[in-house]
């Protein structure tokens, strides 16, 4: 938003600020992030490292995330206001960055807002970035409602799903999603859309459109529910009921164990990451269902005897996810999306090999490139004529993401959008021959 008078008078003496950490942590979140490709979560840590209180990490973490939502954006006004543009990696742009962001994007009045940028840069660039900032706020710039995404994303998304998907995408991306909560017994349902205030979109599932801090909502500490986007939850869904052992192979976070262990499966729930797996036994314990957890590799584990159900919801470049982690959308390259598809072929080939005869595999990715979807089942099943693909129906998934012409699940920016939207996803059904 445009600064009022005072405010830009304020700017012309920006004094220090007590925000300043957090403004420095975001600086090198998205350093983090834009130089050295490190995941937003994953740079936390280091980033905000000596800020002991909580809200100056949380508003670091804000500034970053929505930083990168509207990079496109931000840089254009930016270049608009130089005579030259900018190193893409210079520190005055990611000053003016941080420091548009927060002005019209987050509500932070303007002195503020570069009072607590200012000390982050030194001389010359100090200067340049008081003077650009300065100019757009006088003439009174906005950042677009619906952000742009990256060129080369945009362009890439087009190609493989046209020009709906991409508007579909960049509308996605303006704001947080909601918050979705899978539910231990889908009885509930009805009593917790009531107990929660939000809505239904099938059966076991809740959304929430502003729900605070999920750890104070009624029926977390309980175990009654715990959170999971609508579309990471088909995975587990089309696997059905069962009595006997189900592979969860990349198990961690566990939303999708918590999910079988709750539909009556014995789960064998396997991650390589311990501090992963740290987290789905909190859960296991929270919710009381049993889960066999296991510290290992699928590339190198075996199970002991031929499984019945299979669960692979496998690394992938996570570009499906961009509306809760928009820096996917800037670190992953097209030789991340190839390095990934090399290691879930690997994988599938490995996991359908510990199928029993009549056993079922579920495989998913949460990413919206055909390379780590689409083309791995075409692949597998060009290759395995022991595996055949048993088509989703239109039951089996929320109204409005079925597609009659797929017989697979591939759900994309735009599905459900009046509704909150969903996550990008593959999920295919393989069944071995018996």
């Amino acid at each position: 938003m445009p600064q009022s008078p005072p405010d830009r008078q304020k700017a012309r003496y920006p004094a220090p600020s007590p925000g300043l950490p957090a403004r420095r942590a975001a600086l090198k979140l998205l350093d983090a992030v834009i130089r050295r490709g490190q995941p937003l979560e994953a740079a936390l840590g280091a980033a905000t490292q000596g800020i002991e209180r909580s809200d100056d990490r949380a508003l670091a973490h804000a500034i970053a995330a929505e930083t990168l939502r509207r990079l496109p954006d931000l840089d254009a006004l930016i270049d608009s206001a130089t005579a030259k543009p900018l190193p893409d990696d210079a520190k005055a742009r990611f000053a003016l960055r941080i420091a548009l962001v927060q002005a019209l994007a987050l509500g932070t009045p303007g002195h503020a807002a570069i009072a607590t940028v200012l000390p982050l840069v030194d001389g010359g660039p100090r200067r340049l970035v008081h003077g650009v900032f300065g100019s757009l706020m006088r003439k009174g710039e906005t950042l677009p409602e619906v952000p742009a995404l990256l060129p080369e994303v945009a362009a890439r998304w087009e190609a493989h799903w046209g020009a709906d998907m991409v508007a579909g995408a960049e509308a996605a991306i303006a704001a947080p999603p909601p918050l979705d909560l899978t539910l231990a017994d889908a009885q509930e349902t009805d009593h917790w859309v009531s107990e929660l205030g939000g809505i239904s979109l099938m059966p076991g599932h809740v959304r929430l459109a502003d729900a605070g801090p999920v750890a104070s909502l009624p029926g977390f500490a309980e175990g009654r529910w715990w959170v999971q986007d609508l579309a990471a939850s088909l995975p587990a869904r089309l696997l059905g009921p069962g009595d006997g052992v189900v592979l969860d192979l990349c198990a961690a976070p566990g939303g999708k164990a918590l999910q079988l262990a709750a539909a009556g499966w014995q789960v064998t729930a396997l991650d390589r990451s311990a501090q992963r797996l740290d987290r789905v036994r909190e859960n296991a314990e929270r919710t009381g269902l049993a889960l066999d957890i296991r510290e290992a590799d699928v590339m190198s584990w075996a199970p002991d005897v031929p499984a019945r159900a299979i669960l692979l919801d496998a690394p992938c470049s996570a570009t499906g996810i961009f509306r809760r982690h928009p820096d996917v959308l800037h670190r992953v390259r097209p030789r991340d999306i190839a390095e990934m598809a090399a290691l879930q072929a690997t994988m599938l080939d490995r996991a359908v090999d510990w199928l029993a005869p009549g056993g079922t595999l579920v495989y998913a990715t949460c990413s919206l490139e055909p390379e780590e979807g689409e083309r791995q089942v075409e692949t597998l099943l060009r290759n395995r004529n022991d595996i055949a693909l048993q088509p989703v129906t239109e039951g089996e998934l929320p109204a409005g993401t079925f597609a009659r012409e797929r017989r697979w699940v591939r759900t994309l920016p735009g599905m459900l959008a009046d509704a909150g939207g969903l996550d990008g996803f593959f999920i295919a059904r393989l069944v071995r021959k018996g």
